[in-house]
């Protein structure tokens, strides 16, 4: 897949502030172009939020951001891009009218990519000049956090688009899911709608307020939902028979009367009124964007729970963050001077890695030089595919010193420096520093190389070796470090 540099976004609403925050997290250079003069307000609140979000999203070096900026009109903002985002309002001859503003000044190789929530792709594409590089790319919000987005190609999309666009959206840490034929709405606002229009009644009927039916889905289905989905859901929930048993027990009540999904609610003046009067009361002490930013932190702890598990979206951000540490290592390589200890990580201290007093705590001294390590062994050529093959190094034995304190937010940098790397040992020291040029902490750390197949010590792979040797013997005039070799009150 060619590597995606510059992208475009048509629209800076909450979805097209959400695709650029993504996008600019992911390096990529992004050219904007929307009317609306509070646009770029708009897209600076969304920013603010994703780079909260994406401080604590993984423990990945985060990569350097793509830079921004806003176009005078659609040429302008086009006329570069490798990727075409298209973020307006749900009204067909209105994007259509974009496409062919897109198409008189994109590049041919550009790809189109639609966020309309139901539109069918094939509508889209009606009149353009080239429309088999047009496909419906449906995201969820907030854009920068969810993997999910839906593709849908239209009949005249071609299966080039679709697979560049999978692999686009994979290398941007999202879960791309091809949806084979076309359906206005396509799967998830279609199930969306069925417990919207459901929630709807309740309310009406005044069987359940609004915060009722959000408890609900929080506190009872929607965790389950949110790890296994509906139908392994309902697997379990037929237990040892599977799902042929539930849908034996469960099938005759869909003829029951216990929904009104073939129906929908008047929707005049008093619905409205009832709605928005019951969810102020609910949540109306928070702004908008205190509520955006509780809805990232738990997002973050639920798709890191799932990481820890390997399970449902964790995977995604597993994915996805093995692909930043392996980033980071790669363009570390460009500019290292072996000779001296070298810079493997430079962050700022996440707010929830302090104490009570504000400063970092001692297991996060630890964590900061483990990262640091494992930024060294991908240098190296400890990757995660040299670690799907069978090869890593594990840490026997590790001695910290704390020097000095740091607080949250405040930016530390670690260097590294080799002081053996033969055979199957490696031993390394980490100096842990504020920006300021103040050692807050030394970590000396010996590893030895293990076979994962047979889970005892064994010698690297010949290239490892040498590259390990190689910054061993750039470094070996180095003094020895103040406080190598130390034991505790030594």
């Amino acid at each position: 897949m060619q590597t995606i540099k510059q992208a475009a976004v048509v629209g800076g609403g909450v979805i097209g502030a959400g695709w650029v925050a993504r996008l600019i997290e992911n390096g990529i250079n992004v050219s904007i172009y929307d009317p609306d003069p509070t646009a770029p307000q708009k897209i600076d609140a969304v920013l603010a939020n994703s780079r909260h979000a994406y401080s604590k999203l993984t423990m990945a070096p985060r990569r350097t951001e793509g830079q921004f900026s806003f176009a005078k009109d659609i040429a302008s903002a086009v006329k570069a891009a490798d990727w075409i985002v298209e973020a307006v309002p749900e009204r067909l001859d209105l994007k259509q009218k974009i496409y062919r503003e897109i198409e008189g000044a994109a590049p041919h190789s550009a790809i189109i990519a639609s966020s309309t929530s139901g539109i069918l792709p094939t509508d889209l594409q009606a009149g353009l000049q080239h429309p088999e590089r047009l496909l419906v790319a449906h995201p969820f919000n907030p854009v920068y956090l969810l993997p999910l987005v839906e593709l849908v190609g239209g009949k005249q999309t071609s299966a080039d688009t679709v697979q560049r666009a999978q692999a686009f959206y994979r290398s941007i840490g999202m879960h791309p899911l091809h949806i084979k034929k076309e359906i206005e709405a396509f799967i998830a606002d279609r199930l969306l709608e069925a417990v919207w229009r459901e929630s709807l009644w309740l309310v009406s009927d005044g069987i359940a307020s609004t915060e009722d039916v959000d408890d609900a889905i929080r506190y009872g289905f929607g965790l389950r939902w949110a790890q296994m989905g509906l139908f392994e859901t309902y697997r379990i929930a037929g237990g040892e028979a599977g799902m042929r048993h539930f849908m034996e027990q469960f099938g005759p009540c869909l003829s029951w009367p216990w929904t009104k999904l073939t129906d929908v609610p008047e929707f005049n003046d008093q619905l409205v009124d009832l709605i928005a009067g019951q969810s102020d009361a609910q949540s109306g002490h928070y702004s908008i964007r205190q509520l955006e930013r509780i809805r990232d932190n738990n997002l973050i702890a639920i798709l890191q729970a799932l990481k820890a598990h390997d399970w449902g979206a964790g995977k995604a951000l597993a994915v996805y963050e093995k692909s930043q540490y392996d980033a980071a290592a790669s363009q570390a390589q460009t500019a290292v001077d072996y000779s001296q200890p070298i810079k493997t990580v430079e962050r700022t201290v996440p707010t929830d890695w302090t104490d009570y007093n504000n400063h970092m705590n001692e297991s996060r001294y630890l964590q900061v030089s483990s990262d640091a390590t494992d930024a060294f062994m991908r240098l190296i050529g400890v990757d995660a595919a040299y670690v799907e093959a069978g090869g890593s190094y594990f840490t026997v034995e590790t001695h910290i010193r704390h020097l000095d304190e740091v607080r949250a937010l405040e930016p530390i940098v670690v260097t590294t420096q080799v002081l053996n790397g033969s055979g199957k040992k490696l031993h390394l020291f980490n100096r842990i520093q504020h920006a300021d040029g103040r050692l807050l902490a030394t970590a000396e750390h010996m590893l030895i190389h293990v076979s994962l197949k047979t889970r005892s010590s064994s010698l690297p792979s010949e290239a490892i070796a040498q590259k390990l040797a190689e910054i061993a013997q750039a470094q070996a005039h180095l003094p020895k470090p103040d406080g190598a070799g130390r034991a505790i009150g030594a």
